[in-house]
């Protein structure tokens, strides 16, 4: 298993010869001001002079653009720093299982764990498992759960208590609450298998899940 945090470094990299460049560019900017302003002074008309406020106009207005890139340079700098930060977050989690977004559910010597997310309360949560043709396996009742993540686990038999092949099996969540009913989110596990770094961030690669999102990640165990 190996982690793609060779972005982290150009990244920061990038950023840092980003500010360097956008530093150059205001002493340049500041630098022209100075000697169109001066030479304004030397040139101007004696009887009608440059008014104070003009002048205190115009050094405001370079103030204020050296402000705006002062914070363009800091928020660089601190965008680079969480890169930084949540690349290692990421790496740490290479070798653990991960709860994602996902409705596939892997059954493995009579094992399987699995999870939905209810966005209100239920009465009645029930789980159904499909093999890869989508009949319906097994059919599980959560009983009644709160708002969250609620986990289960099945035991790797069918409806009639016989048990099945190992293999890879689907499962879709329904909830019920005062008779109204709804879908909650399905959540399954995945082995992180390696961390990949984007303009967009971090990705985790989750076996056969593919990439995802370090924000869609619900629990590292």
């Amino acid at each position: 298993m190996t982690t793609s945090v060779q972005g982290t470094t150009s990244s920061s990299t990038a950023t840092s010869s980003a500010a360097t460049t956008s530093a150059s560019q205001l002493t340049a900017t500041q630098d022209r001001f100075l000697s169109l302003l001066v030479a304004q002074l030397k040139n101007q008309d004696p009887l009608n002079p440059m008014d104070n406020a003009q002048v205190t106009s115009q050094m405001a207005q370079l103030s204020t653009v050296s402000g705006i890139n002062q914070l363009n340079a800091t928020v660089q700098a601190l965008s680079a720093s969480m890169t930084s930060s949540q690349s290692l977050q990421a790496a740490s989690t290479i070798g653990h299982a991960a709860l994602v977004p996902g409705s596939e559910i892997d059954l493995l010597n009579g094992v399987s764990n699995g999870a939905v997310e209810l966005t209100q309360p239920a009465d009645k949560v029930t789980v159904t498992i499909t093999d890869a043709k989508g009949n319906t396996v097994r059919t599980l009742q959560l009983g009644a759960q709160d708002t969250g993540i609620a986990d289960f686990k099945w035991d790797g038999t069918d409806n009639t208590g016989a048990a099945v092949a190992n293999g890879a099996y689907k499962f879709s969540a329904a909830a019920e609450l005062s008779g109204n009913k709804s879908t909650p989110a399905a959540l399954t596990y995945g082995l992180v298998n390696s961390v990949s770094l984007s303009a967009s961030g971090a990705k985790l690669n989750v076996g056969n899940l593919g990439d995802i999102d370090m924000s869609s990640v619900r629990r590292i165990l």
